[in-house]
C-alpha cells in the first residue's frame, strides 16, 4: 500500500511541478494572457463603467460640424478654451486633454485663449509625450562601450504647459495586445502616469487627513510630507514623494489602511479614493486594465455635441460633467476614422470589424479603475504557484484512483467547476487566477494517469503471464488455449480444421550458433522468440511450436473467421518489423536474426495430446517450403496463391510460379510488401513495374523484360525478385527454354 501510494503522489507532484514551471515560464505568462484573460473577460461580458469619467470625442462626426480636419492637432485652440470655460462652470472636477500641444498654435491669440482657460479653471491635466535618447559610453582604455538609454517627456509649449494643473505621460505597452499599463515609468525614474496624477489630485481635499493618519503611523514622515510642504510641489512631485515614502516602509501601507477602514467621519467613497491612493502607492509599477467593454462603452459624448450643448447651458449638460473626470481626446467610432488618426489599439474587447478602443478611452478606463479601487489584479505569483501545484497534485491522485469513465466526468465537472470559480472571482473581485495552464493539466493528469493505469495493467498481465509461464513448464508448451478447445471439442483429441499455416526461419542460424556460448545463445534465443511471439498473439494467431530458430503458428478459419488471411499478413508483416527493430536494437557488433516467412493455406489436422496442441498435414510442409523460397528470392515474406484469395488491403507482388522440392504441382508465389494504407510510393512503383517486366519475361520478351527488371535495381539494388529474373532474361538469351518453362524448379529446401 506504500509503494502504491508513493506512485500516486508521484504522478501528482510531476503533474504539479509541470504545472508551475509553465507558469513561471514567459510563454506561460502568454498562455494566460492571450487566451485566459480574454476567456475572462469574454465570460463576464460588458459591464457599466463608472459614472466618475465621460469623455468627449473628437470624431468625424464634430469634424464635419465644425468643417474641420479630422486630425485633431488642426483644430483651432480657442475652441478647447471655450470647451475648458464650459466644462468647469459646469462643474468638472478634472480635465484631460490627450493631445499633444509642443508646437505653437496658426494663431497666436488663441495659445493664449488657452493658456488663460486653463489657469483660470486650476483642473486641467495635459499629457506628454515620453522621448528615447541613446548615450554612448566608454567603459575602459580598452575601448569597450555601451549605450545608456536615457528615457524622459517632451516638453510641452511653455505658456500651455504652465497653465496645466499638471502634466504626465500615458505611455502603453508594444505588444500584440494591450493588457496593462504603467502607473510609475521605472525606467523614466519611476515618473507616475496620468491616472495616477488625476487620482492624487482628486484626492487632495483629503490629504490633510492622510498626513494625520500617517502622523499616528509615523510621525517623521508625516512631517516630511505636511500640508505646507505638499502645497510647495507641483502635483508630480507630491505623487513621487508619496511614492518613495511607501515603497520604502512598506508595512506603513497596512497600517494607514486600517486607519482608514475604521475612520468615523470618512464616508465610503472617500474611503474607497484613500485605499485606492494608498494601492497606488505602494503597488506594483504595471496595473492590469479592468476594461469595461467594447469600444465607447466608457461614456463618449461627440465633441460637437458637448460643445454645443455646454453653450445652450443645457441642464442635461450639465449632469453629464458635474463632479466628473473629463477626457478630450480623439476617439473614432469607425474603422475608417482611426485608420486616418492611427490613436487606437487591439484589446481583449477589440470589435471583429476592426474597431479598435482608442488611446483616451484605456486612459479614461485606467482613471474608472482607480476611483473605483476595482483594477483587474492578477493572483499573487507566490499564491498562484500553490494554486496550480496543489490543483495538479490533487488531479494526478483522483484520477489514478478512479475508473477511465469516471475519470473522463471529472475531467468535465473539474474543468467547468473551476473555470466557474476563476469567473467568479475575475466577475465580482476582478482577480485574475491562473485558467489556461490549470484546464491543460486536466486534460495532461488524465492522459497521464490513463497511461499509467495501462502500464501498471500491463505490468500485471506480465507477472500473471510468468507465472502462467511457470505453470506451461509443468503441463506442457501448450497450455489450453480456449479457442482451439472450441474447436476440437470435449469428445474428440483431433479434428480437420481449414485455416492458415504460417512458418519462420533465421537465415544462416548454424554459422551463428557455432561460435557463441551456449548460455549467450539461450539467452538470445529467448529473447527473439519473445519477438516472435507478440505479432502472433496480437493477431489472434495460435503458436503450435517454437524449436531452435524456427516457429509454426496457424489461424483457423471459419465462417465466423472470414479475416483470418487478413489477420495472418497483419501479424506476418508485423512480424517481419519486429524483428526487424530487435536487430538493430543489438550491439553493432552483435548477432543479427534475419527471419523468412511463409505462409500458406489449406486443410491440416489438429490434435491436442499430452499437453500440447499439434498441426499435421501437406499444408505444414507446404508452407515450410514457401518459406524456403525466400531463400532464392531473397525476400523476407513469401505468400501462396491460396493465402491471396479474397485477401484485400495488401500490397502484394506476384512472382510466377514455382515447383518445390517433394511437389508435383507448381505454386504461385506472391511477395508480401506492405499494408497498402501505408504502402509509399516507391513499392507501388515496384510493384506496376515488375508485373510489366514479368509480362514480357512470360512473353519471351528478353531485352524489354531485363530491362524492366534493371530499371527497378537501379531504384533498389537490393531487390531479390528483380535481380533472380533478370539473370534469367540473360540466361534464356542463349540458352534454350526448358519442358517447366515457364515454372521455375527449386531444388533445394
Amino acid at each position: 500500500m506504500t509503494i502504491r501510494w508513493h506512485k500516486l503522489l508521484a504522478l501528482g507532484v510531476v503533474i504539479g511541478l509541470m504545472g508551475a514551471g509553465v507558469f513561471l515560464t514567459p510563454h506561460g505568462q502568454k498562455l494566460e494572457e492571450k487566451f485566459g484573460l480574454y476567456w475572462l473577460f469574454h465570460l463576464r461580458g460588458p459591464i457599466a463603467a463608472p459614472d466618475d469619467v465621460v469623455i468627449v470625442a473628437l470624431d468625424q462626426p464634430s469634424a464635419t460640424q465644425f468643417n474641420l480636419p479630422l486630425l485633431p492637432r488642426l483644430w483651432p485652440r480657442e475652441m478647447h478654451a471655450q470647451l475648458i470655460e464650459r466644462l468647469t462652470a459646469a462643474g468638472a472636477r478634472i480635465i484631460v486633454f490627450d493631445l499633444i500641444f509642443d508646437a505653437p498654435g496658426s494663431v497666436p491669440e488663441h495659445d493664449k485663449q488657452l493658456s488663460r482657460a486653463m489657469s483660470a479653471a486650476g483642473n486641467t491635466v495635459l499629457i506628454e509625450r515620453l522621448t528615447y535618447r541613446n548615450t554612448g559610453l566608454t567603459l575602459d582604455e580598452n575601448r569597450e562601450s555601451s549605450v545608456i538609454r536615457h528615457e524622459g517627456t517632451m516638453q510641452l509649449l511653455p505658456a500651455i504647459a504652465d497653465a496645466a494643473r499638471a502634466t504626465a505621460p500615458f505611455p502603453l505597452p508594444k505588444a500584440e495586445r494591450v493588457n496593462d499599463y504603467w502607473v510609475f515609468k521605472a525606467s523614466a525614474g519611476d515618473f507616475p502616469t496620468v491616472p495616477v496624477v488625476v487620482l492624487q489630485l482628486l484626492a487632495l481635499p483629503l490629504h490633510g487627513e492622510l498626513i494625520r493618519l500617517l502622523a499616528d503611523a509615523d510621525a517623521v514622515s508625516a512631517l516630511q510630507l505636511s500640508d505646507g510642504a505638499i502645497s510647495r510641489m507641483d502635483v508630480e512631485d507630491a505623487v513621487f514623494a508619496m511614492r518613495q515614502l511607501f515603497v520604502h516602509n512598506p508595512q506603513l501601507t497596512g497600517e494607514i489602511q486600517t486607519r482608514v477602514h475604521r475612520h468615523a467621519t470618512l464616508n465610503a467613497a472617500q474611503k474607497r479614493l484613500l485605499a485606492a491612493l494608498l494601492a497606488v502607492y505602494s503597488g506594483e509599477e504595471k496595473y492590469h486594465l479592468n476594461f469595461y467593454g467594447p469600444p465607447r462603452t466608457v461614456k463618449t459624448i461627440p465633441y460637437f455635441q458637448a460643445f454645443q450643448s455646454l453653450i445652450d447651458s443645457d441642464a442635461a449638460a450639465t449632469n453629464d460633467f458635474k463632479n466628473k473626470v473629463v477626457f478630450v481626446g480623439f476617439s473614432g467610432a469607425t474603422q475608417p476614422e482611426q485608420d486616418l488618426v492611427r490613436d487606437d489599439y487591439h484589446t481583449v474587447f477589440s470589435n471583429p470589424d476592426g474597431l479598435y478602443i482608442s488611446g483616451v478611452e484605456i486612459a479614461a478606463t485606467a482613471v474608472a479603475n482607480l476611483l473605483e479601487n476595482k483594477p483587474l489584479t492578477p493572483l499573487a505569483y507566490p499564491d498562484s504557484l500553490t494554486v496550480i501545484f496543489l490543483f495538479g497534485l490533487i488531479l494526478g491522485i483522483v484520477f489514478q484512483k478512479i475508473s477511465t469513465r469516471n475519470a473522463i466526468l471529472c475531467v468535465m465537472f473539474v474543468a467547468v467547476f473551476y473555470a466557474f470559480c476563476a469567473y467568479c472571482l475575475f466577475k465580482r473581485d476582478a482577480i485574475w487566477v491562473p485558467l489556461v495552464i490549470p484546464l491543460m493539466q486536466i486534460v495532461f493528469a488524465f492522459v497521464a494517469a490513463e497511461a499509467l493505469k495501462h502500464y501498471w495493467a500491463e505490468e500485471k498481465a506480465r507477472q500473471l503471464e510468468a507465472q502462467l509461464a511457470e505453470i506451461k513448464k509443468i503441463l506442457g508448451p501448450s497450455y489450453p488455449d480456449p479457442a482451439i478447445e472450441d474447436v476440437l471439442g470435449k469428445d474428440r483429441d483431433e479434428t480437420e480444421i481449414q485455416g492458415l499455416c504460417l512458418t519462420t526461419d533465421v537465415e544462416g542460424y548454424t554459422a551463428l550458433s557455432e561460435p557463441m556460448a551456449p548460455g549467450a545463445l539461450s539467452h538470445l534465443m529467448a529473447q527473439y522468440r519473445d519477438v516472435l511471439k507478440n505479432p502472433i498473439k496480437q493477431h489472434c494467431g495460435h503458436i503450435m511450436d517454437m524449436t531452435g530458430d524456427s516457429m509454426l503458428a496457424i489461424w483457423i478459419a471459419d465462417p465466423e473467421n472470414m479475416s483470418a488471411r487478413a489477420q495472418a499478413c497483419d501479424a506476418a508483416l508485423n512480424l517481419a518489423a519486429a524483428v526487424e527493430r530487435f536487430n538493430r536494437s543489438q550491439p553493432q557488433d552483435g548477432p543479427r536474426l534475419p527471419t523468412r516467412i511463409g505462409l500458406h493455406f489449406g486443410e491440416m489436422a489438429l490434435r491436442r495430446g499430452g499437453g500440447n496442441y499439434s498441426v499435421a498435414g501437406d499444408v505444414v510442409n507446404t508452407a515450410n517450403r514457401v518459406q524456403s523460397a525466400n531463400k532464392i528470392l531473397r525476400t523476407r515474406i513469401l505468400l501462396s496463391g491460396e493465402v491471396t484469395e479474397d485477401l484485400d488491403g495488401f500490397l502484394i507482388r506476384a512472382l510466377g510460379s514455382f515447383l518445390m522440392p517433394g511437389r508435383i504441382k507448381p505454386i504461385q508465389l506472391f511477395d508480401l510488401v506492405a499494408q497498402r494504407q501505408s504502402a509509399h510510393r516507391e513499392q507501388q512503383w515496384i510493384c506496376e513495374r515488375f508485373a510489366c517486366a514479368l509480362t514480357a519475361y512470360h512473353a519471351q520478351q528478353w531485352m524489354q523484360a531485363e530491362r524492366g527488371f534493371a530499371d527497378i535495381l537501379d531504384v533498389h539494388p537490393l531487390d531479390g525478385p528483380s535481380r533472380f529474373y533478370r539473370s534469367l532474361c540473360q540466361r534464356y538469351e542463349t540458352e534454350s527454354l526448358t519442358g517447366l518453362w515457364p515454372v521455375y524448379r527449386i531444388d533445394s529446401k
